[in-house]
């Protein structure tokens, strides 16, 4: 086997490589394709550190796509007029690959070196460039900011994306839907992202797709902390589940829950948990109203949520960059597969912003990012403005997100909250006590037929939606234990349900 190294690599000859193990592979898998079957690890041309090589294995892939037996006669007409290889003895160079064959005894080990040592080129380039920002001290320079840099690019290294995510061939993105495709057909046709736990949800929006941002917005009072807990048990439950049962977790429709609380702590966040799965009530939890068999029951629901994979961060006043950082950092280690923003108003910026909109952009902006960096979908909570209550309908639109239309371009999707007995309540006429009159009675009475009407239930307006058509979901909340459910079937056609 030559060792012969071309001199478009001779410049950076100190890097780690193992040139030999190149050809090595390359001559295995030119003797046998079927190795490209089996390789231990994601290999790509730009891991090759011969640009030769890497053109020859990148014509290798096209070739093997199409279902052609590929060897150095059928890869000679691509190579005649490489500058590359004709400085190594021009196409006669590709059957010197397959001269000895010794590829063929490790061909999975040379792969993996291969790559391992694509990775460790890659981090020789990431930390030049820390430091190199790290030596520049100029006044315009953050010190946090270079940190949250060198941590993305240190993550992007692990993930193995040493090239930056470069452009990707439209075959693979069609590999990547049709698995998509084909997930929502094993589920039976209505999910083919992560579960929300809400059948009437699901089959509307068809799960939550990975690097998707969906707003989850509301009025105060409406809910939206208690669906965005209600969705992030679910799907952590959902895993614990599928995993319990031998399914693997890349097959479940479950996933990891990375909970950011900005505004209840943790224990608040558990407490509600606690009370949806036990059915006692969270305000009986904190002030420890409850029976010796509540007790129990609740002690039986803590031990089913003991291996919940649902991690909450309640640190406060979080930049989006440090939001970013610690997301990257529970990715790694615990392979988060929702992460759930509550809620975004109360994040903060790099502190360059000129004005609170100009800020909440680049928020917006941030986690949209985040969604794609990890492919997870990110779900973000946040205001509507006082707009709402001046109107008479007192549901939400797109125009009532607050302080940034930002929000709603960076969106893929835009969720609303809106109980219309919240509202009603609020209007419940005065009796005063002993009042026999007619009128007021009469008031009190219509008010109580309306109240009846509407109690309990709620909608999920999807007001924006990049994967299909908008419209509502209606759904039962029970507000004693914040749980938001599916309708039972005789409610759906009583209350006039129509999943638009």
């Amino acid at each position: 086997m030559p060792a012969m190294i071309p001199r478009d690599i001779e410049p950076i000859r100190a890097l780690p490589s193992n040139v030999d193990a190149e050809a090595a592979f390359l001559g295995a898998v030119l003797i046998d394709n079927r190795i490209l079957e089996e390789l231990p690890c994601s290999l790509r041309p730009e891991h090759f550190f011969a640009g030769v090589h890497g053109r020859v294995f990148e014509r290798v892939l096209a070739l093997t796509e199409r279902k052609a037996v590929v060897t150095p006669v059928t890869l000679k007409p691509y190579f005649e007029a490489d500058e590359g290889l004709k400085e190594l003895g021009g196409t006669a160079y590709l059957a010197r690959l397959t001269a000895d064959g010794q590829g063929l005894l490790a061909p999975r080990e040379l792969a993996q070196q291969v790559y391992d040592l694509a990775l460790l080129r890659e981090l020789i380039t990431v930390g030049r460039d820390l430091i190199s920002g790290a030596m520049d001290t100029s006044e315009a320079v953050a010190p946090l900011t270079r940190v949250e840099q060198a941590e993305a690019a240190l993550y992007a290294v692990a993930e193995g994306a040493q090239t930056g995510n470069e452009a990707q061939s439209f075959a693979i993105a069609t590999r990547a839907s049709l698995e998509m495709i084909e997930k929502a057909l094993l589920s039976g046709g209505h999910i083919s992202g992560k579960t929300t736990g809400l059948t009437s949800l699901n089959e509307k929006i068809g799960g939550l797709h990975d690097s998707d941002l969906v707003i989850l917005a509301g009025r105060p009072g409406m809910g939206k902390t208690a669906l965005a807990t209600n969705i992030a048990f679910n799907a952590a439950d959902r895993l614990r589940r599928d995993l319990a049962d031998g399914i693997a977790a890349k097959d479940s429709v479950g996933a990891a829950v990375a909970f950011f609380s900005l505004e209840m702590s943790a224990d608040q966040l558990a407490t509600r948990i606690l009370a949806e799965q036990s059915g006692i009530s969270s305000e009986a939890l904190r002030m420890g109203k409850i029976s010796r068999e509540d007790f129990q029951q609740l002690s039986f629901a803590s031990q089913r949520l003991a291996e919940l994979p649902l991690y909450i961060d309640d640190t406060p006043a979080l930049t989006i960059g440090a939001l970013r950082t610690r997301a990257r950092r529970l990715k790694r280690r615990n392979d988060v597969g929702l992460i759930v923003v509550d809620y975004l108003q109360l994040l903060q910026g790099t502190g360059r912003a000129d004005n609170r909109v100009t800020e909440i952009s680049e928020i917006s902006r941030g986690l949209k990012t985040l969604a794609k960096e990890l492919s997870v979908p990110v779900i973000a909570l946040s205001q509507l403005s006082r707009a709402v209550e001046q109107r008479e309908d007192k549901r939400p639109m797109l125009s009532d997100l607050r302080e940034s239309g930002s929000i709603e371009q960076d969106a893929d999707m835009v969720w609303f909250v809106f109980r219309e007995d919240y509202y009603v309540a609020s209007r419940e006429p005065k009796v005063p006590q002993g009042s026999d009159d007619a009128k007021t009675q009469d008031a009190h009475a219509a008010w109580q037929a309306d109240m009846e009407r509407v109690f309990g239930l709620a909608e999920l307006i999807v007001a924006k939606q990049r994967h299909g058509s908008t419209g509502k979901v209606r759904l039962k909340f029970e507000a004693k234990i914040t749980k938001f459910s599916d309708l039972a079937p005789d409610q759906m056609g009583s209350h006039g349900y129509d999943n638009e």
